[in-house]
């Protein structure tokens, strides 16, 4: 069952830039999070001029509740606003990397990490409290699984309301059943709730791939065709992201998003993209 209102601690994270105490509340549940040693996970977060989103994204990741040393790496692609320095204050470690786009910051955090497992996180989402352990679950006990993927809801940030996004997000579950069932699985895989053993992403070379597919997806048919294993849906409410609805209202609203969704899965062949 999906939630038809926004979850209370999601709400909390979403406002958690409101407070002055935010960056203290982090930076002390990182160390915590962080312990010492070598790090469990690794948390990748590509961050292009996300300073008005990524206090609320960190403070969801820090409260997460597990027993692995978890390290946050954000990678800073240009951005032009303060994210770099908000995100060192918080005493996380952000890296440059100045070659703009989704796969050279993705490629760059899967270098800087030190993590037996790679988990994708994005600037805009919110983390529960449960979700570095239920993405870890799976391939803790079956080596079988290269790569894991989770559900996600959207916050409304503009007029669409959440109810409204609650059918959406059933019908956008059929096509990805579909997507599993009749077509590939990969393109089900999105980048900010994803993920994998850290020395079988490098085997791959990371995120590279062909002009016309995405580097999510591609990425998982790279693991898949090596032997590695299979994709595993991560499906506990537990483990549920939710995340803005700032690309549908950038891309024409919701409607469009639907039909562009249909029109894909009616006609798209093999691993192209998998936008919202």
């Amino acid at each position: 069952m999906r939630p038809i209102s926004v979850s209370a601690y999601a709400k909390e994270c979403w406002t958690a830039h409101q407070q002055q105490s935010a960056v203290v509340k982090i930076k002390e549940a990182y160390l915590r999070l962080r312990k010492t040693g070598l790090p469990d996970v690794s948390i990748v977060m590509p961050a292009y001029n996300e300073e008005e989103n990524i206090v609320q994204t960190l403070y969801s990741i820090c409260h997460n509740e597990t027993g692995k040393a978890v390290e946050i790496v954000v990678v800073n692609n240009n951005s032009k606003d303060n994210t770099e320095a908000l995100v060192k204050s918080m005493g996380v470690t952000c890296v440059l990397e100045t070659k703009q786009g989704i796969t050279a910051a993705r490629n760059a955090g899967l270098a800087a990490a030190g993590g037996t497992y790679i988990l994708n996180a994005d600037a805009d989402s919110i983390y529960p409290k449960d979700w570095v352990e239920e993405m870890t679950k799976p391939m803790d006990v079956d080596a079988n699984v290269a790569l894991v993927y989770g559900r996600f809801a959207f916050i409304p940030t503009g007029s669409t309301g959440r109810i409204v996004y609650f059918f959406y997000e059933y019908i956008a579950d059929f096509m990805r059943f579909i997507n599993k069932h009749k077509k590939d699985e990969a393109v089900n895989v999105y980048g900010f709730n994803s993920g994998y053993r850290r020395v079988q992403g490098v085997a791959v070379d990371g995120y590279d791939h062909p002009k016309g597919s995405n580097e999510d997806g591609w990425l998982a048919v790279k693991l898949r065709e090596k032997g590695y294993g299979i994709l595993y849906q991560v499906t506990n409410i537990k483990a549920l992201v939710w995340t803005s609805d700032r690309r549908i209202q950038l891309d024409g609203g919701l409607w469009k998003a639907v039909f562009t969704r249909i029109k894909r899965v009616l006609f798209k062949q093999g691993v192209e993209r998998n936008d919202l």
